[in-house]
């Protein structure tokens, strides 16, 4: 189910979504969060997705505060949640634009209203380009910025420009990269640059310099930082090559930063960036708003244990100040085995690609049953668990059971809607999903 965002208050919704309660009449999506609605009160379908609003907003809060501290911007990765309405509070706490990572979702955001996008990634060749083209010339007051590291790319993307007198203007950022796409070497970033500027117009020009240092990440913390630093350097030594060739005035961005090693990315680039007046630092983090129980909580371990979240001059625990915003919820289905409960929530789900759900909670009969400490999950089914017990463990058949989760990214994408629960778990929002 897509968002089509200026409907989405009136779009009717009934039970062929989940977490509907069968049989309810069908409601404005507006109306949803107006019910009253837990998802452990035995009405709600389950297996559902949920987003605790209270720790989301203070998320948000939280990484504001750091970007500022540090005179950086930050376009958060829309990829996360492809949620326009989350997306649209993030730039009313103060995000500087959205990211995206392909056209799709570039029209997602642009049909929202949104205007200033970062596309990170490359789309391919001329067909990609013309489609670009065709989706931006309904959108005369958009600014896009799309990451090149081809000759291919940059000579296709030329093309659809050359051909129509109707689009916005385009800015072109050299990406560096270590472990996907992205140059490898100056030398080949230098040809890119040379080939750019031989092709630039007024619509169709330099921007800036990207990266993508989450991608060079290997299971050794050692080897992952020197190739993040040895990433970080060749961008940020580039920035005053870049700047002999295009002359000082033209504003510029660097960009970088996911949701694990956005502060190596600040500590590296941001001396090169205050060292020129008209360039500005953008990360663009979007996991960590969500945060999880799995990948993104390990990462702001490593993140403490580097000490590299600062606000202000001082070291914030980064652990302690984000929250897991993600639950999944469902049902027990049986207990074939005295330590063995299988519950209704399998791959179909939830992610499993960088770790399994983690069991947090038991409810009974509407209420909270009991924590449930020392309780995993061994694996998933289409739409299985397979949880492992304690010896005197209490867990019955219909019990709901809440499980945190490990990225976001790939668990929110099997959700057509986000369920936003209030601190007593009341379901107060409802918001659409756009996956296509």
């Amino acid at each position: 189910m897509s968002d089509l965002h200026a409907a989405a208050e009136n779009m009717v919704i009934d039970e062929r979504v989940r977490g509907f309660p069968p049989g309810h009449p069908p409601l404005p999506l507006s109306e949803i969060g107006k019910q009253g609605w837990k998802p452990y009160d035995g009405s709600m379908a389950l297996p559902l997705i949920s987003l605790d609003r209270q720790a989301f907003a203070g998320n948000a809060e939280l990484m504001m505060a750091y970007v500022r501290s540090h005179g950086a911007e930050i376009s958060p990765h829309a990829k996360t949640p492809m949620s326009t309405v989350l997306s649209d509070a993030l730039l009313a706490a103060g995000a500087w634009g959205t990211t995206v990572a392909d056209i799709r979702q570039a029209a997602v955001l642009l049909k929202a209203g949104q205007r200033r996008l970062i596309l990170a990634n490359e789309i391919g060749g001329a067909a990609a380009a013309r489609r670009l083209a065709a989706l931006l010339s309904g959108y005369p007051d958009a600014e896009l910025h799309i990451f090149v590291d081809s000759a291919a790319l940059v000579e296709a993307l030329s093309s659809a420009w050359q051909e129509r007198a109707d689009l916005p203007p385009l800015g072109l950022m050299v990406e560096f990269g270590a472990g996907r796409a992205g140059l490898r070497s100056p030398d080949a970033a230098e040809g890119i640059l040379d080939t750019i500027v031989a092709v630039e117009t007024p619509a169709f020009r330099l921007t800036g310099i990207a990266a993508y240092e989450g991608a060079a990440a290997t299971a050794d913390v050692q080897e992952t930082r020197l190739r993040i630093d040895a990433l970080m350097a060749m961008t940020s030594d580039f920035l005053p090559k870049l700047r002999g060739r295009i002359g000082n005035d033209r504003p510029l961005l660097v960009t970088a930063g996911g949701s694990v090693f956005f502060d190596i990315v600040v500590a590296r680039l941001s001396a090169a960036v205050a060292a020129d007046p008209a360039c500005r630092l953008v990360l663009r983090s979007g996991a960590i708003f969500f945060h999880d129980h799995g990948i993104y909580e390990r990462g702001l371990a490593g993140l403490d244990a580097r000490g590299g979240f600062r606000i202000g001059g001082e070291t914030v625990s980064a652990t302690a100040g984000f929250r897991p915003a993600l639950r999944v919820w469902a049902e027990v289905l049986s207990r074939p085995e005295p330590r063995l409960a299988i519950s209704g929530m399998g791959m179909r789900d939830v992610a499993m690609d960088q770790g399994l759900p983690r069991p947090l909670a038991l409810y009974r009969n509407g209420a909270h049953f009991a924590d449930l400490a020392g309780a995993e999950v061994l694996r998933l089914n289409d739409q299985h668990a397979f949880l492992a017990l304690p010896d005197d463990s209490d867990v019955s058949v219909g019990d709901v059971i809440e499980f945190g989760i490990s990225h976001p990214c790939t668990c929110l994408d099997r959700h057509a809607i986000l369920y936003g629960l209030d601190p007593d778990h009341s379901v107060t929002a409802a918001y659409l999903t756009s996956f296509g």
